[in-house]
């Protein structure tokens, strides 16, 4: 995995300061890619690259890549899982000079071969700008799922474009500008959706889109090259379809476990990751070593040790184990932001961060579960929908409202996943829509504290039209399958593949999601939403797939989810730093949060009359954030400082040729 940045001129051919910022905007990404800092210049385009190297480790490798003539290059940031079986489908090697075993040269003769569109037949995660000097075209791509990140920021006579957003705050043109709309998002999410960032000038790329730059005319034009389609079909033999879902995830670990760099898995102790390390144990065999890594949460109800030591007991791996406290959260709080470079309140976030830099010591690829839930329809927002239905139906209004009386009269319990907090979640949200519900039960702030919170602002659109467009706007006619592409268009590339990246990459470890594979996931989104939820059990289709292989207590566990204690640790150990930050001078820093109601809500949650811990981290982290990269710069103080300035590619000589 590596980090790309880019200048591309619209109209204009690009000069000296061009080549000056394009060199910082690489410097920053160094994180992303120790091995190698290549640049690239063109009288229209400009590429960087810093590179990690996974496949192919020899300077055959080196980033950006061109073809053999030059006449197309390639900023690459990813890894496709399937290039090796496109090399042989389309025989590549026959009929091409490949000098390297890289799946980046892939990319440039199925370009080659293909046009643009050879990335529809693309499974893995990648972000890439591929520049055709013959037709003075550039296109910017993000992967299916939007896996790998790409942001934008286009000037009349550019357009910018980075792995990260930090590429981009060195830049004469950018401002600080804040996205208001992106940030109101956020205190509803816990993270900022679609193409906001914290940033007016700067947009997110989405996943399974394209960028096409057409430099002489100066055109940007962005597209859509492939949807996420629910097909279901009838399934005649449940035994025969578990067989069949087995080998293509064995298929998809095998295609994930390509590495030419030490590799380990991370597990958690739920039953994606458990599964993952299950099928590795088959595709490697009974003697091959296997790392696995696990967060050990110093609070009881919060901790999942037991099931983690268990699996790794079953798979005989070498077992590393890191403890996250509030000391150790305290101690990485703005380092991880600074890598962060958007804020987040995604609990898993930081222990993910202490767990990549703990890793990092023996790896430098980690599989991963995430996706899982996803794939295989697990969340437990998917129960409550099924629920939602019957309590409806069969509980009468009155009723609802005299239980939700009740339920609301239950003390805070701080434990996770606790009866009064799944109970005053499950009967409020359940007297709204299908789409508003499903926020409801994931949400940060309601709409109320929002319109306390931000009481000069008027969002164009509320966190919940947003969702009811989009799931209003699938043609898909299961509301399951409506809620799951929902997840995969928002909370998935909002949420999990920004704490997946960013925390991961901060140590220049790459994460690799067997789950979102194409290939896999596009044969269960044939799979009835009635079996991928059977009754009440999620995931059905994937655990009986693994029948035999993962424990019993594994198996029978319930979806629990990596996160912090916000609510206890807020109130104990991390009180100095929580007064701190929301003190109201503090707050008014930020000029568009009230100080009073963020004192109201801190001062509700110490005594006892409301759990706001998740509203309180939310609102810390964002403080956090600010002060790092809107008050000041110094997130650069955290970050890794590159060793030499990188080296500069002169695009018109030849390719070197393979040793």
């Amino acid at each position: 995995m590596c980090g790309i940045a880019g200048v591309l001129g619209l109209g204009v051919d690009l000069g000296g300061p061009d080549k000056d910022e394009l060199r910082g905007m690489t410097a920053v990404l160094h994180h992303r890619g120790p091995d190698g800092r290549r640049h690239v210049w063109m009288p229209r385009c400009a590429l960087g690259n810093t590179r990690l190297q996974i496949l192919d480790l020899s300077e055959r490798g080196a980033l950006p890549m061109p073809n053999a003539e030059g006449s197309v290059w390639i900023a690459y940031n990813g890894e496709v899982t399937n290039f090796r079986a496109l090399e042989r489908e389309h025989r590549l090697r026959e009929r091409f000079p490949f000098r390297s075993t890289t799946d980046t040269e892939t990319l440039l003769y199925l370009y080659e071969a293909l046009g643009i569109d050879f990335v529809r037949q693309l499974t893995g995660q990648f972000a890439f700008a591929l520049h055709d000097r013959r037709l003075g075209k550039t296109w910017l791509v993000r992967d299916f799922f939007g896996i790998r990140p790409l942001f934008l920021m286009k000037t009349p006579e550019r357009l910018y474009f980075a792995s990260e957003i930090k590429s981009f705050l060195g830049l004469e043109a950018f401002r600080k500008d804040l996205d208001l709309e992106g940030l109101h998002h956020y205190l509803t999410l816990g993270y900022i959706p679609g193409k906001h960032t914290p940033f007016q000038q700067i947009e997110e790329l989405q996943g399974a889109h394209l960028v096409e730059v057409d430099h002489a005319g100066g055109r940007v034009h962005e597209r859509r090259y492939d949807e996420i389609l629910y097909r279901p079909r009838a399934v005649p033999d449940e035994r025969a379809l578990a067989e069949e879902l087995h080998l293509c995830m064995q298929d998809s670990v095998r295609r994930n476990l390509v590495s030419d760099a030490p590799l380990g898995l991370t597990l958690s102790g739920g039953f994606d990751t458990s599964s993952i390390l299950a099928l590795t144990r088959e595709v490697v065999g009974p003697d091959a070593p296997i790392h696995t890594y696990s967060i050990a949460m110093g609070e009881a109800s919060f901790d999942e040790s037991r099931y983690q030591r268990l699996m790794s007991r079953v798979a005989r791996t070498t077992h590393h184990e890191i403890r996250v406290g509030p000391h150790e959260v305290l101690g990485a709080l703005e380092r991880q932001m600074a890598y962060m470079d958007e804020p987040t309140a995604d609990g898993a976030a930081i222990p993910s961060f202490l767990m990549a830099e703990r890793a990092k010591q023996d790896v430098k690829v980690l599989l991963s579960g995430e996706g899982g839930d996803e794939t295989f329809t697990a969340y437990e927002t998917y129960r409550a929908w099924k629920v939602r239905r019957y309590y409806r139906r069969f509980v009468p209004s009155a009723a609802r409202r005299l239980i939700r009386h009740a339920v609301h009269a239950l003390p805070s319990d701080y434990r996770k996943l606790s009866l009064d907090f799944m109970a005053k979640r499950f009967t409020d949200g359940a007297e709204l829509d299908v789409a508003q519900a499903h926020i409801h039960w994931r949400f940060t702030l309601t709409d109320a504290d929002k319109a306390a919170l931000m009481p000069d602002h008027r969002p164009s659109e509320t966190t919940g039209a947003l969702f009811a467009r989009h799931f209003d706007g699938y043609p898909f006619p299961h509301e399951l399958d409506r809620l799951s592409a929902l997840d995969l268009e928002t909370y998935l590339i909002g949420d999990l593949m920004v704490k997946n990246d960013r925390t991961l990459m901060a140590h220049s470890v790459e994460a690799r999601f067997p789950y979102l594979d194409r290939t896999l996931f596009e044969r269960m989104v044939q799979v009835p939403a009635d079996l991928r939820l059977k009754g009440m059990r999620g995931r059905h289709m994937q655990k009986r797939a693994m029948e035999g292989r993962v424990p019993r207590e594994i198996v029978g566990r319930k979806n629990m989810g990596l996160e912090l204690p916000h609510s206890l640790w807020l109130m104990r150990e991390m009180r100095p730093l929580a007064d701190r930050l929301f003190e109201p001078s503090r707050v008014a820093r930020l000029g568009f949060l009230s100080p009073r109601h963020v004192t109201s809500l801190w001062q509700e949650h110490l005594a006892g009359r409301r759990d706001n811990g998740r509203a309180l981290w939310s609102i810390a982290t964002l403080l956090t954030w600010h002060g790092l990269f809107v008050e000041s710069s110094s997130f650069r103080g955290h970050l890794t400082s590159p060793p030499h300035a990188g080296m500069d590619v002169d695009p018109t000589l030849p390719a070197p040729t393979s040793a």
